[in-house]
């Protein structure tokens, strides 16, 4: 079952008066929710569909990275991207207190606190970019510049 209700994100936008599009799929356990398998259920080529991680520094500060769900976080490069010596994931069990966000669902967008947000630079190069909406399920199609300029964000070469 599809579930299209509007989601946080997608009221935030709203509010904002920022243009997006929706996109929904179904979800269940014996769905898949992989980056890729969403990108391909939404008819979407997977270098323009982005995953945000969560990371924490060396320093105990947390960063958000908005990445191809295809790549792989360089840990070196995100972490000299924000000026770190190092960063590392968070455990999963850290996700929903800190973000407000489960594992899946996790958007760039309304999160709890905001946290300086670094996008993988090809992010730049795409008319439109496909993330999660803030619940597993639920996805918004959103201009790049419009994006990266409301969150506040950055651009670097942060992957593999």
């Amino acid at each position: 079952m599809i579930n299209t209700d509007k989601t946080n994100v997608m009221r935030i936008l709203d509010q904002k008066k920022i243009k997006y599009e929706p996109h929904f799929y179904p979800r269940g356990e014996d769905i898949p929710t992989d980056g890729i398998t969403i990108a391909n259920f939404l008819e979407k080529d997977v270098a323009t569909v982005f995953k945000t991680l969560v990371t924490r520094s060396a320093s105990k500060q947390y960063y958000v990275f908005v990445i191809p769900v295809a790549e792989h976080l360089d840990l070196k490069k995100a972490a000299k991207a924000v000026g770190e010596k190092s960063i590392e994931m968070i455990r999963q069990d850290e996700l929903l207190p800190l973000t407000g966000y489960i594992h899946g669902g996790c958007s760039p967008i309304g999160m709890k606190k905001k946290f300086r947000t670094t996008f993988h630079r090809s992010v730049t190069d795409l008319e439109t970019v496909t993330l999660s909406a803030g619940r597993v399920g639920a996805q918004i199609e959103i201009a790049p510049n419009e994006l990266i300029k409301f969150v506040g964000a950055r651009t670097a070469d942060i992957i593999v």
